[in-house]
């Protein structure tokens, strides 16, 4: 299923007030190098919304902007992870975290989860996994590829272990106002300062936002690690597109009607897939409750999702995601970030298919 977003007849785009300080910026001639860790403006603001809308006690300086929320991530652990070092990954996992390790030289601590617990690692689970050689815990809700998200009382569980074995842990929070049903997005960071302290957030304005091609997130935590982040950009990628952030700024300073605009849309589609794949007998799914992801099980169909992911394509035309990727073969990942029209005409295909075999 393809990821374009259309609201009966609106196709979800970044939204001009976003768009119009970046040609501003253009005209004005901010196209040269700026600052690696980026525009202290952008900066400021990321800093700002951190501490409006998250309760992180952050500044300026304890953020740098990057290329995008994965770059971000990456900087993160050239910066911290050594040979040797382990990261505890929740699985399902977004495919990039355990390369991230790996190209590091770190080693990656794969922790299964399963759906009966909504695809969310246990305070039991992460106590278990931590190790001596442990330097960092990754921690992602709203999840991609699964949609779950941790409750506020579920998040301060897993801050307990943070600080009780001393350990760092990185929040992707790149889907965080992509959230249904009520439900309440908490930062570990805020929920004391001990594990403030053991706290780097990562994220971006691909989602929230619908600047995908911008290429804009930010990394914000300890300013020595910041520094050093800092540094390796200096060195790789020098600064973000210069022009962009100004759009960025814009994003976070103007108001959030798109965003609910957005998430209205969202909410529509979740509630018609779901409801779809529910009633298709042989696979089944979770409600998600943040992002715009529907992590389909399709053990039931005795294919491997390399398996049903090739035959679907072949046979129905739809392209959907092996589940192998993000580390359970057993599943197959939907997006309903595309037009209703799309979402229903590939449950139908979908249908189609799991009743053949």
């Amino acid at each position: 299923m393809s990821v374009v977003l259309r609201r009966e007849n609106l196709i979800l785009i970044p939204p001009t007030p976003f768009k119009k300080p970046q040609k501003l910026a253009l005209d004005q001639g901010k196209t040269r190098y700026g600052p690696a860790a980026g525009e202290m403006a952008l900066r400021q603001a990321i800093a700002t919304k951190l501490q409006n809308h998250n309760g992180l006690d952050y500044a300026a300086q304890n953020v740098i902007v990057t290329n995008g929320g994965k770059h971000s991530l990456f900087n993160l652990m050239l910066a911290l992870i050594e040979t040797g070092d382990e990261v505890i990954i929740p699985a399902p996992y977004w495919l990039s975290y355990p390369e991230m390790v790996k190209l590091a030289e770190g080693t990656p601590a794969i922790v299964s989860t399963t759906a009966a617990n909504d695809y969310k690692i246990t305070p039991d689970q992460l106590r278990q996994a931590i190790t001596p050689r442990t330097k960092l815990f990754i921690l992602n809700s709203p999840s991609n590829p699964t949609g779950s998200v941790y409750t506020p009382d579920e998040i301060r569980a897993l801050a307990e272990v943070v600080v009780e074995k001393d350990i760092l842990v990185v929040s992707d929070e790149i889907y965080e106002r992509l959230l249904y049903d009520g439900i309440e997005h908490l930062s570990i960071g805020a929920v004391n300062e001990e594990t403030f302290k053991r706290t780097i957030i990562s994220n971006g304005f691909a989602k929230s936002y619908s600047m995908t091609g911008w290429r804009v997130g930010y990394l914000a935590g300890p300013i020595e690690l910041i520094k050093a982040t800092s540094i390796i950009q200096g060195h790789s990628t020098s600064n973000v597109c210069t022009f962009a952030q100004y759009g960025a700024i814009a994003a976070l300073e103007s108001s959030q009607e798109c965003v609910e605009i957005m998430l209205k849309a969202f909410s529509d589609r979740r509630k018609v897939i779901v409801e779809g794949i529910r009633a298709i007998p042989k696979i089944s799914c979770s409600n998600p409750m943040g992002a715009f992801y529907v992590f389909v099980d399709i053990s039931q169909t005795g294919m491997t999702s390399l398996e049903f992911s090739d035959a679907i394509l072949e046979q129905q035309e739809v392209a959907v995601i092996p589940g192998i990727a993000f580390g359970a073969d057993d599943c197959i990942r939907l997006s309903y970030a595309t037009s209703m029209e799309t979402i229903k005409k590939g449950l139908d295909r979908l249908e189609t298919f799991v009743s053949s075999l």
